[in-house]
C-alpha cells in the first residue's frame, strides 16, 4: 500500500488545487486515457419536464469530491477492513466533460457517446457525471459493440415513456430506449414510488419487456438482500443512478424531487452487494441540481456515493 499523502510535501486541502473528480489527473487527450476509472461530465439538461440546473452537476459533484480527496494513500473503511481507492494498485482519470451544443439534443447525445465509447476502447470503466436522465441514452448507445448487460436503475421515477409530443430522448424515455436495446437483457428499477411520470401503460410495457420494478417501501419490506437475489447473479451491470432515489430531506438539490426515498446506506448496500454479485461495466449518476441545495448536501452526497462505489467495483475486480 502507498504511504500516506502527507509525505509528499504537500497537505493539498479540499479547497485547494484544480477541482477533477477525487482531484484525480486530468487527461485532455482522448486517445491517450491509460486508467481503469475514467469520469467524465456530461452537463446536459434540456430533456427536463421541471426544473432545469442539472448542466450545472458535473462541477458541483467534481468541487465535493475534493473533501474525500486530499492527503490520504486510498481510504480505509474500517467496518470492512479494507482500503480502497488504493493509488498504488488503481489509476482514476478524470476526462472533464463531452462537449453541449445548446438547444441541441442530437449532436449533444452524440459528443457524449462518442466519449464513452473513447472511454471503453480504453478498457476503462465509464464513469459519467449527468446533467438530466437523458444523458443514459447515449452511454447505453456506447455499448452496442459490448457483450449483453442488465440494467440497474436506482431512481424515484420510472422514465420508461415511449413517445410524448414526439420527445422520445428525454429524461422521461432513458429506460424504455435501454429495454429496446438487444443487448440489454433486462432491468431492475428499484425506488420507483407514489406519483410517477409514467402512466400505467408505461408500466406494463416495462414488465413486458424484462422490468423488475420495485418501490422504496417494497425494498425496506424485503430487505437488501432479498432484493439482491432479484437481480441475476454473475452477470455484467450497468448502474444508472438518480440523485432523486434518495429523500429531498438529504438530497434537495434535484429538479424533481419524490419523498419517501431512500437514505444514502440502503443505496450503498445494494451497490455494494452488486459488485460482488457480478461485474459492473458502466456507471452514471444523474440529475444533481445544485442550485436547488445551498447546503450542498447533494453534491456531497452524489460524489461520496460514486467514490464508494468506485471503490468497492475496483476492490471486487482485484
Amino acid at each position: 500500500m502507498s504511504k500516506h499523502g502527507y509525505e509528499s510535501g504537500r497537505l493539498n486541502l479540499p479547497f485547494v488545487g484544480i477541482c477533477t473528480f477525487g482531484k484525480y489527473r486530468y487527461v485532455e487527450d482522448w486517445d491517450a486515457i491509460k486508467a481503469d476509472v475514467a469520469v467524465m461530465g456530461a452537463p446536459y439538461d434540456f430533456g427536463c419536464q421541471w426544473r432545469s440546473g442539472a448542466r450545472m452537476g458535473p462541477r458541483a459533484i467534481r468541487e465535493a469530491s475534493t473533501l474525500f480527496a486530499f492527503g490520504h494513500a486510498g481510504a480505509y473503511d474500517h467496518e470492512d477492513d479494507v482500503t480502497y481507492l488504493d493509488p498504488a494498485k488503481v489509476t482514476i482519470v478524470d476526462i472533464g466533460d463531452a462537449d453541449i451544443v445548446h438547444t441541441d439534443t442530437e449532436r449533444s447525445h452524440a459528443n457524449i457517446e462518442y466519449g464513452v465509447r473513447k472511454i471503453l476502447a480504453a478498457g476503462a470503466l465509464p464513469v459519467v457525471l449527468g446533467g438530466d436522465h437523458s444523458i443514459n441514452i447515449p452511454c447505453i448507445n456506447a455499448f452496442d459493440d459490448q457483450e449483453p448487460f442488465h440494467v440497474v436503475q436506482i431512481d424515484a421515477h420510472l422514465d420508461f415513456v415511449d413517445e410524448r409530443h414526439g420527445v422520445r430522448y428525454g429524461h422521461g424515455n432513458p429506460m424504455r430506449r435501454a429495454a429496446e436495446k438487444p443487448y440489454v437483457t433486462g432491468l431492475s428499477q428499484i425506488g420507483i414510488r407514489n406519483v410517477s411520470s409514467t402512466a400505467k401503460d408505461g408500466y406494463d410495457d416495462a414488465r413486458a419487456m424484462g422490468s423488475d420494478i420495485q418501490s422504496v417501501r417494497q425494498v425496506r419490506k424485503m430487505g437488501v438482500e432479498a432484493m439482491l437475489e432479484r437481480i441475476p447473479a454473475n452477470t455484467r451491470y450497468y448502474v444508472t443512478i438518480d440523485i432523486d432515489a434518495f429523500d429531498p430531506s438529504i438530497a434537495p438539490g434535484t429538479g424533481t424531487p419524490s419523498h419517501g426515498g431512500f437514505i444514502y446506506y440502503e443505496v450503498l448496500e445494494i451497490l455494494a452487494g452488486l459488485t460482488k454479485r457480478g461485474n459492473i461495466i458502466g456507471v452514471d449518476l444523474v440529475e444533481v441540481a445544485p442550485d436547488y441545495d445551498q447546503s450542498g448536501s447533494t453534491s456531497t452526497l452524489a460524489a461520496q456515493l460514486l467514490m464508494n462505489l468506485i471503490g468497492r467495483i475496483l476492490h471486487e475486480r482485484e
